[in-house]
C-alpha cells in the first residue's frame, strides 16, 4: 500500500468507482495526516468567511474530505496552506534570481 505524502498525489475521480480504487492501493501518509489536524490554539485565532462555490465543487470537496476522514473545511484550509506555502517559496526563489 503506497503512502500519500502530499494532498496534490491524489488526484480528481470522475466516478465513485475510480476514487475506490485508488483508495484501495494508497493511503495518508502519518506526516500528511498529523498536518491537517487542526490545532486547537488555531481554533482560537481563526477568522469566519463566507465563500461561495460551485454546489458541485462543494459536494467532490466534502466526498475527497470523507474519503481521508477529514472534515471538509479542514482539507480546503490544508489546500489553502500549502499553496500559500508554494507561492511564497516560489516568490522567494524568484527573488533569489534576479539578485
Amino acid at each position: 500500500m503506497n503512502a500519500i505524502a502530499n494532498w496534490e498525489e491524489v488526484p480528481l475521480f470522475d466516478r465513485e468507482e475510480a476514487e475506490a480504487a485508488f483508495w484501495a492501493d494508497n493511503r495518508v501518509g502519518m506526516r500528511l495526516m498529523e498536518s491537517s489536524v487542526v490545532d486547537s490554539s488555531e481554533l482560537s485565532e481563526s477568522v469566519t468567511i463566507t465563500l461561495r462555490m460551485d454546489p458541485r465543487m462543494l459536494a467532490r470537496i466534502k466526498r475527497l474530505a470523507r474519503s481521508r476522514y477529514l472534515n471538509y473545511q479542514s482539507m480546503i484550509k490544508q489546500w489553502l496552506s500549502e499553496r500559500m506555502e508554494d507561492e511564497v517559496r516560489d516568490r522567494d526563489a524568484a527573488g533569489r534570481q534576479r539578485a
